[in-house]
């Protein structure tokens, strides 16, 4: 079971269905052939920062973080096609995109809210992620690979 495919399909179940429970999401999970236990979905949920709240209707379902619905549209086009290029330096990756682009790749990565990420600064063409302490660059290429699959 790879990790980033895991969240990636946690995040589009939540996306597209009104989920009340884990044992729910778990279900749903499994009906795809994805199986995890119910500990690892806790922690998936709290890293990708799904939350649970009242859905208005007398009940409560899953929400992703505000902004997570809308930053799949920040982007023309298709996402990875506007990347042409990753270096990693000292620990920061450096992301080359197509001319113009760099700003909507960063909001992109920014509004997914990662934990792994700290944050961006966008040029025109350019990129500078910075990851959080203790990171590894296996986990940050991880993140991004989820970010850019749902």
């Amino acid at each position: 079971m790879n990790r980033a495919t895991r969240l990636a399909l946690i995040e589009k179940l939540v996306r597209e269905n009104v989920i009340g429970s884990q044992e729910e999401l778990l279900r749903m999970m499994e009906g795809t052939g994805m199986k995890c236990t119910q500990a690892t979905l806790s922690r998936d949920l709290r890293q990708i920062g799904i939350s649970r709240g009242f859905d208005g209707s007398g009940g409560y379902r899953y929400f992703l973080p505000s902004g997570r619905e809308e930053a799949a549209d920040s982007l023309p086009g298709s996402d990875t096609a506007a990347i042409t290029g990753i270096t990693w330096a000292r620990g920061l990756l450096l992301i080359k995109t197509l001319p113009g682009f760099a700003p909507a790749v960063a909001i992109r990565i920014d509004r997914a809210g990662r934990y792994e990420i700290a944050g961006t600064v966008a040029g025109d063409d350019t990129i500078l992620l910075i990851p959080r302490d203790n990171i590894s660059n296996e986990a940050v290429e991880e993140c991004l690979s989820t970010i850019f699959q749902s």
